[in-house]
């Protein structure tokens, strides 16, 4: 039997939250959704921001609500919160209907898979960029690696890994904004001659959003992207000091951080180098500081999106173990990916998080991958918001799961189409056989298992 962590207490704060949800969202994205986006939205680029900010933040106010609605008491006889990476799932099992959980649940991990494979890329991308699929394997395997061992970040990490990237994000803005700016030059060398290559993958081609308005939407829906990352401040919920109010306060807080750091990066990068070069640079932040004539700040924002980048993966990694279990205790995935092994680890579900994230980057690319995980990570949301009206009663006002799940429905159609069919593939390819595994269970005597899901949680 695998050995349980001691618990700690309730130590982290508000100050604790925000940085962890600052983390979760300054990650991997900033560094590269630009790229895309700017391209569709040009000088628009900070309402689509903007648009991408007001739907994250009606994805933290359901996800809260949906969070604080399913608890119960913990082993320390206090209350227990169901965890921010699976709350649209369970939620929407409940709610909804079971298959319309399993479409959330689905839909949340196809999401983390090509984001984990978009965090990949953007290591490459910065860290090796003659050379970055195979830069963006070997991270895959080290993070996965990581997690089956049982390495966790902690709160001090995060404020390090926060400070650090914030940092970086400060020199972008400052030499973006008062350096000489390059709107008139051309490309970068490495956007020349091997942008096509970071682009896309083997069997995805470049993603091509469209322009004017309906490219600002489009934009706004790959911005949303850089935002997801919110729900890592609920992971360590049972670690937190009142943790109704803590989290209520602080993630919203968390994300304005985010929105007030992503809308001066677009502002940075429309300066120093013009809407029309934004979208034919695949590093865009380190074109900027190039722009400056200053080698060592190009060296610091390659160091600073490589921690970003490699945090983010890692996370993303242990958030697709925490779904495929929570699916698998509840009968709608095999349940030998919820076994843990003497880490604590479920090194299967790992393992199988890991590889499909290697074929989503080899095949795919960066940025095919970030509008893969943006029309995945939208649907689930919209489900989200549909859950949350469903429920008896909530703390903030009806309307705002209703505007959430418009604009995440909305947001995702207005993807470029050819990423927006190939989600919806996807989905059906992974909800079929998630119906009929529950079937197949459905059928089976039922036999109580320790860590086993709830009765009305079973397979339905």
């Amino acid at each position: 039997m695998a050995s349980t962590p001691p618990r700690l207490g309730r130590r982290l704060g508000i100050a604790d939250v925000v940085v962890l949800g600052v983390v979760g969202m300054l990650g991997s994205g900033v560094f590269i959704v630009f790229s895309p986006a700017g391209a569709a939205a040009g000088p628009w680029l900070p309402l689509a921001v903007l648009i991408a900010a007001a739907v994250a933040g009606c994805c933290v106010l359901s996800t809260s609500e949906l969070a604080m609605a399913h608890r119960g008491p913990d082993s320390r006889g206090g209350p227990s919160w169901i965890s921010g990476h699976t709350a649209g799932y369970v939620a929407a099992r409940r709610r909804l209907h079971p298959a319309a959980g399993r479409v959330a649940g689905i839909a949340l991990l196809i999401g983390g898979i090509a984001s984990a494979a978009a965090a990949a890329g953007v290591f490459g991308a910065y860290v090796l960029p003659s050379n970055p699929l195979a830069a963006a394997i070997v991270v895959i395997v080290a993070a996965s690696a990581m997690a089956i061992v049982g390495v966790r970040t902690t709160a001090r990490s995060a404020w390090l890994i926060a400070g650090g990237t914030l940092a970086v994000l400060v020199v972008v803005v400052v030499v973006g904004l008062l350096g000489p700016g390059g709107g008139s030059a051309g490309v970068s060398a490495a956007a020349a001659t091997g942008g096509d290559s970071l682009a896309s993958g083997v069997a995805v081609p470049a993603v091509t959003p469209p322009r004017g308005v309906l490219g600002v939407l489009s934009a706004a829906g790959l911005v949303f992207f850089a935002f997801v990352g919110f729900a890592d401040a609920a992971s360590a919920r049972e670690d937190i000091r009142s943790p109704v109010r803590t989290l209520r306060r602080a993630v919203p807080i968390a994300l304005g951080i985010c929105a007030v750091a992503y809308l001066a990066v677009a502002a940075a990068l429309l300066v120093g180098l013009g809407s029309s070069r934004i979208g034919a640079e695949h590093s865009p932040l380190v074109a900027l500081v190039d722009t400056g004539q200053a080698p060592a700040l190009g060296v610091l924002v390659r160091i600073g999106a490589a921690v970003a980048a490699g945090s983010t993966l890692f996370a993303l990694l242990i958030g697709l173990t925490r779904t495929a279990g929570a699916m698998a205790r509840r009968d709608d995935l095999p349940r030998a990916l919820a076994r843990r092994c003497g880490s604590g680890a479920a090194w299967r579900a790992d393992v199988l998080g890991a590889g499909l994230a290697i074929v989503v980057a080899v095949l795919a690319g960066p940025v095919a991958s970030i509008a893969l995980a943006a029309c995945a990570l939208l649907i689930h949301y919209a489900l989200v918001h549909a859950a949350v009206l469903r429920l008896p009663q909530l703390a903030g006002p009806r309307w705002i799961p209703v505007v959430g799940l418009v604009a995440c429905l909305g947001l995702a159609a207005f993807l470029p189409p050819v990423s927006v069919l190939i989600t919806l593939g996807l989905i059906a390819v992974g909800w079929v056989p998630s119906e009929l595994w529950a079937l197949r269970m459905r059928r089976r005597p039922v036999v109580e298992e320790e860590g086993a899901a709830p009765p009305d949680e079973q397979a339905a």
